[in-house]
């Protein structure tokens, strides 16, 4: 058939025009019959195919679009907290995450805050930093801490926060500080705990709409960045509350001796100013780990001011027992001459002396340091009783002199257990209120010391006679309370000698 057509089509491209058109209109017809059945036949096969076609983009449109769940944040977005372990977070100002599950703080081993300077305000969390409690719906409606990516809740109650959020912030004593507070290593670590009731975020369209906060609480630990620092010095504390306290710029009736200056030019002002053999305080050191760190001993005219880690159990530490960063004192002394009326002279020390412990960490470098200037050794004759005039010859002997009322205390003949027996004692200054000493640091040897007697491998006796009299009377000092009385000079009690 394809030969024919072929063979004829010159044939067809001679006719006359004419004939071409009758035939044309002829073959117009026939194709359009042609053609007409031909989709006749064809038309099942095309509407199976749209209606399949048509089913399928149904079944498409059908399945639900996932967009992403709204979220709290306080930084425009860029945190996003859509879980309850996100609501008890806190972000340090390095841009830290510090998450419950992964809170490696201890009271012994806090987190540290990365600048100095830093306080709790520069610790984010989605609690605004000028309250402590957060209604979370307040977090959307007055703070504007949220979002959706999706433009999800937006328009009139397009979205409903519910549940709470606090924190509260206590310092190593216990008391309740405010976030803007300025830091004080003496008071770290800082106890920062977050609660959360449950809750949640919703927004009223999208999918997922919601992020569920269950209820839960976290406790983190925080040091400031602030130098390592020694923040009390303790000697005994059996005498310190009450008519004994100091002044609460000096005394801590349970920590000790604070601290008047790290400048080497005024060590004078603290603790102590008085020392004899075998004496010791602890030292409390913050913003650093004292186990780390090594020292040497200081010697000066004599006395020697050593450091050591050492467990101790004394009677006037509240949780004993405790490993204590311990300064202990060593130097002139006379024991082994106590019974001797006539002892042979010993070392004295030209006093005042400034004495400065340096903690070094590995590498040698100096981490803390404490200072203080001795003014006044004292020996002690223990247990061995005598007369005034017998005491104070025994001193000159040692090449000391025997110690006057200021000297040992600054009790006053005033207010309690006052009375005609302490009449014109002159003590040490600044003077107490009371006829028993006052905390405080240059007002005495027992002043500064307390109960001399309750220091390890110490042979102290309970009173002490001075070189002060009252008319036929001598002044004597109890070792207990530092009180004055006065009594016959040939009586026997103990004596201490000191210098200068």
């Amino acid at each position: 058939m394809e030969r024919q057509v072929k063979h004829q089509l010159p044939y067809i491209q001679n006719l006359p025009n004419k004939q071409v058109r009758r035939r044309g209109v002829l073959t117009s017809f026939l194709s359009s019959k042609l053609l007409l059945k031909f989709i006749g036949q064809l038309s099942p096969l095309l509407l199976l195919s749209y209606s399949f076609n048509l089913q399928a983009l149904s079944a498409k449109t059908t399945d639900t679009i996932q967009g992403s769940a709204p979220y709290f944040t306080f930084d425009g977005g860029r945190t996003r907290v859509t879980t309850t372990e996100d609501l008890l977070s806190i972000w340090l100002s390095d841009g830290t995450q510090i998450t419950p599950s992964n809170n490696p703080s201890t009271p012994i081993s806090p987190i540290k805050l990365p600048n100095a300077g830093d306080t709790l305000a520069n610790v984010n969390m989605m609690i605004p930093a000028s309250t402590n409690f957060i209604l979370l719906s307040d977090l959307v409606t007055r703070y504007h801490y949220w979002g959706d990516d999706d433009g999800d809740g937006l328009g009139t109650n397009g979205v409903i926060a519910t549940g709470s959020l606090s924190v509260s912030i206590t310092d190593k004593n216990d008391q309740i500080i405010d976030r803007s507070d300025a830091l004080d290593i003496c008071k770290a670590p800082y106890k920062m705990v977050l609660n959360n009731m449950a809750g949640s975020l919703s927004t009223q369209y999208g999918v997922p709409s919601h992020s569920i906060f269950d209820y839960g609480t976290a406790t983190y630990y925080i040091n400031p960045n602030l130098p390592a620092t020694v923040c009390y010095a303790r000697p005994n504390l059996q005498h310190g509350t009450g008519s004994f306290k100091g002044p609460d710029s000096i005394w801590d009736s349970d920590k000790g001796f604070i601290p008047q200056s790290i400048n080497p030019l005024l060590y004078g002002s603290n603790f102590p100013t008085t020392g004899a053999d075998g004496l010791y305080f602890d030292l409390d050191i913050r913003g650093v780990d004292p186990s780390q760190l090594t020292w040497k001993p200081v010697t000066h005219e004599g006395i020697t001011a050593t450091v050591a880690r050492i467990t101790a159990n004394d009677s006037w530490i509240p949780n004993r027992p405790e490993v204590v960063t311990r300064v202990t004192l060593t130097g002139p002394e006379a024991r082994a001459q106590k019974d001797n009326v006539n002892p042979s002279r010993i070392s004295k020390p030209n006093l005042p002396k400034e004495f400065e412990l340096v903690g070094r960490d590995s590498d040698g470098n100096a981490v803390v340091k404490y200072g203080f200037v001795l003014q006044k050794w004292f020996i002690n004759r223990g247990d061995k009783s005598d007369t005034a005039s017998n005491q104070v010859a025994w001193c000159r002997s040692l090449g000391y002199r025997l110690a006057q009322v200021k000297d040992l205390t600054n009790a006053v003949c005033s207010g309690l257990n006052s009375g005609e027996y302490c009449q014109d004692a002159i003590g040490a200054t600044p003077a107490g209120s009371d006829n028993f000493y006052q905390r405080q640091i240059g007002a005495g040897f027992f002043t500064e010391w307390d109960q001399i007697y309750d220091y390890a491998g110490i042979d102290f006796a309970l009173r002490y006679w001075t070189s002060d009299t009252a008319g036929n009377l001598g002044f004597y000092v109890w070792l207990m309370g530092g009180a004055v009385d006065r009594d016959n000079p040939s009586y026997h009690y103990s004596g201490l000698c000191t210098t200068p």
